[in-house]
């Protein structure tokens, strides 16, 4: 667990804390396939397909459903913000809603350990990377102006 992580912050230590720089619409990044917080929260929605697979039977329609939609529902949105980055607000409006689901998993993964699905090294190594991933997505909407395309007048 945490490979993609731990592969993304390694390459972010030249660009600066918390994302993959964009170079001005893509000299690095030519697909939201590229970006560093797409492959580490794609790494944690696997992480968390696996993890749940040891979750009691009775779970399987509520609190596993409820993991695996926000994890992968954070990979959804930060590839529809790269498509809706044309238009700043749009863009913003995603990746809002790709921390926001991160955060829910976040939520999810507390519920699992107090439950006592999950132990707390497992909790705790899996919130740290979220946290990661978030701070990744707040620094794009931050730089939003970076990751949009510029209009000419």
């Amino acid at each position: 667990m945490g490979k993609t992580i731990t592969t993304g912050i390694e390459r972010q230590k030249s660009y600066g804390p918390g994302f993959a720089y964009p170079g001005h619409m893509g000299n690095f990044a030519k697909d939201y396939k590229n970006l560093d917080v797409f492959e580490n929260s794609m790494g944690l929605a696997m992480d968390i397909f696996t993890t749940t697979k040891t979750f009691p039977t009775e779970e399987k329609y509520s609190l596993v459903d409820q993991m695996r939609r926000s994890s992968r529902s954070v990979c959804a949105n930060i590839a529809e913000a790269w498509r809706r980055r044309r238009y700043k607000r749009a863009f913003i409006s995603s990746m809002n809603n790709a921390e926001s689901e991160a955060n829910e998993t976040r939520v999810w993964l507390e519920i699992a350990y107090r439950c006592g699905y999950l132990d707390i090294d497992m909790k705790e190594d899996l919130d740290r990377q979220y946290d990661i991933v978030i701070r990744q997505i707040v620094k794009m909407i931050q730089n939003a102006e970076l990751w949009t395309f510029r209009t000419h007048t």
